[in-house]
């Protein structure tokens, strides 16, 4: 199999929504970096201790 990337030329994109776990790739990719954006208010945000993760035997 042959591939031959031709030159691409993007100049608009409109994102109208996402799913919970979403990629968008636009020509060639090399390297995905991972983030993160949440649009919870920090009132909403309820932080409570960790439970105790039991020791291995």
């Amino acid at each position: 199999m042959t591939v031959i990337n031709k030159e691409i030329k993007v100049t608009s994109i409109r994102v109208t929504s996402v799913s919970t776990s979403s990629v968008l790739m636009v020509g060639d990719t090399e390297v995905i970096k991972c983030s993160s954006i949440s649009d919870t208010p920090p009132e909403s945000v309820i932080v409570t201790p960790a439970a105790p993760v039991p020791a291995r035997s």
